[in-house]
């Protein structure tokens, strides 16, 4: 069981849900007082929203060329009047709009990329750890020779006999990077299977299949959950680097990897093209890296209390019974 389950399976179940209810309350808590960590994740919260509703907040079309309008800088106006917060390109497309087309294009390929290397890295993973023997030795020596390669020059190679697209890069994204989870499954699944709740779970006749569903994987989430996050922002700089060089992404849709190889031939004119979509990936990439921080602190079980409990405030009394 995971480690809410584990504290409150013994309560009634008007307790257990009222004890689940403050164990999460102390988490949001937890959050709002790590000024960085939230700041981080109102960040990503917004850069979700706008991924999502771009069709509907973007306020213009990201494919519109408008020649009268070209090179309008940030907070500039064009001569039809249009506003343009972050400015237009060389074809007077709205700079603001193409970000947040580009960032569900970009958050897309991370989320589901690391979401089919998760699935695939883990479940072999967590079977090598169980099972161990000759599965345990063949997938192993898998992962150690797949690390050893170059993933960028191997990528670039299958992209270009398969050609470029979306699906492709999710293909490609599964195929290099499931190893990571693979390993760090295996390992967990070898540190938890001596645990006395597996032995409990064998000693009743319970299946492999359950122990490894209700027992095994529940203990897994945290850590798998920290390096998922991870593994987003490495997508989402591996999408930006492949399509820059003409391997991801395809006009006419807008990534932000796309955009700066748009932008790179008119740096010394409109240094926006460039440096908007550059600190957009690179925004992104920190947030997703300092919340996977404030998430592996706060799942782990010897650090977990410095941040579930409020601090004291200066001169007051301290609780010796709490």
């Amino acid at each position: 069981m995971s480690a809410v389950d584990t504290n409150t399976a013994a309560l009634p179940e008007e307790e257990h849900d009222r004890a689940v209810a403050i164990t999460w309350r102390a988490y949001a808590k937890a959050l709002l007082r790590d000024r960085v960590a939230f700041v981080s994740a109102v960040f990503l919260l917004l850069l979700l929203i706008a991924a999502a509703g771009a069709h509907l907040l973007a306020p213009y079309d990201p494919n519109h060329a408008n020649l009268g309008a070209r090179f309008v800088p940030p907070l500039g106006t064009a001569r039809d009047g249009g506003f343009h917060l972050l400015g237009t390109d060389e074809l007077g497309r709205d700079l603001f709009s193409r970000l947040m087309h580009g960032a569900r294009v970009s958050m897309s390929i991370g989320l589901l990329g690391a979401l089919c290397s998760g699935i695939v890295g883990i479940t072999l993973g967590v079977l090598a750890g169980f099972y161990r023997g000759l599965l345990e030795d063949l997938l192993m020596r898998a992962v150690d020779g797949m690390m050893a390669l170059p993933s960028l020059l191997i990528a670039l190679f299958i992209l270009f006999v398969i050609g470029p697209g979306f699906a492709n890069l999710i293909l490609i994204f599964t195929l290099l990077h499931w190893m990571v989870f693979a390993r760090m499954a295996r390992s967990l699944t070898l540190n938890h299977q001596q645990s006395t709740y597996i032995t409990a779970a064998r000693a009743i006749g319970g299946s492999d299949r359950r122990i490894i569903l209700t027992h095994l994987l529940p203990n897994m989430v945290s850590p798998l959950i920290v390096l998922f996050t991870l593994e987003i922002a490495v997508l989402i700089l591996s999408e930006a680097s492949l399509s820059f060089l003409g391997f991801g992404v395809q006009a006419p849709q807008s990534s932000w990897g796309l955009m700066i190889a748009r932008g790179r031939e008119y740096i010394s004119s409109a240094w926006w093209l460039v440096v908007m979509p550059g600190a957009a990936i690179f925004l992104t990439a920190l947030a997703l890296n300092l919340v996977a921080a404030w998430a592996r602190a706060i799942t782990d079980p010897v650090q977990r209390w410095r941040w579930l409990t409020p601090p004291r405030r200066k001169n007051q009394p301290v609780d010796h019974d709490a």
